[in-house]
């Protein structure tokens, strides 16, 4: 497709960084909270950090707010770069380049699952462990590409090549 084409693939656009996003923020997330249950059935874990084991859970949701709000902003700032090369190799640039904003953004994510995980080993306590994992399945949800978002990245990327600002490199 050319620069002038209006019918991308938004479909096919979205499908790469969802996959990898879909690894990286749900199956490997999943895959660990089930390691995490399957040791809880069979013994657990000691809690190591005693009674303040409440106050670190607390500690690691504010952490996953604040990298939430990371998330999402860094999101809009690197969609508002331009991404295109040339004219000729739009469309290739912009699914080459939506997938290198994803990815950075999806292991942002995906560290919350990991402080869910952490939190089990630390303290054997798995329901708040399962709490945080959800928490990042669901800010996920809220960073993944939709079809509007990409729309509106494209006509950004049009708007950035008709003002002759390419990606240098």
């Amino acid at each position: 497709m050319s620069y002038n084409d209006h019918d991308l693939d938004y479909n096919m656009l979205i499908a790469r960084p969802l996959y990898f996003g879909l690894g990286v923020n749900v199956v490997l997330p999943a895959a660990l909270i089930f390691l995490c249950y399957y040791i809880d059935q069979h013994g657990g874990v000691s809690n190591k950090v005693g009674d303040s084991y409440q106050l670190l859970f607390y500690f690691f949701c504010v952490l996953a707010a604040a990298e939430a709000g990371l998330a999402l902003w860094w999101r809009q700032k690197l969609m508002a770069k331009p991404v295109v090369r040339s004219k000729e190799t739009f469309a290739f640039d912009i699914a080459d380049g939506l997938v290198r904003i994803s990815r950075p953004v999806f292991l942002v994510i995906a560290g919350i699952s990991l402080y869910g995980v952490a939190f089990y080993f630390l303290t054997g306590h798995f329901k708040e462990s399962v709490i945080l994992v959800l928490i990042s399945f669901i800010i996920f949800q809220l960073v993944r590409p939709r079809h509007g978002q990409v729309k509106k990245f494209v006509e950004t990327q049009r708007k950035l090549v008709d003002q002759g600002q390419f990606l240098a490199g």
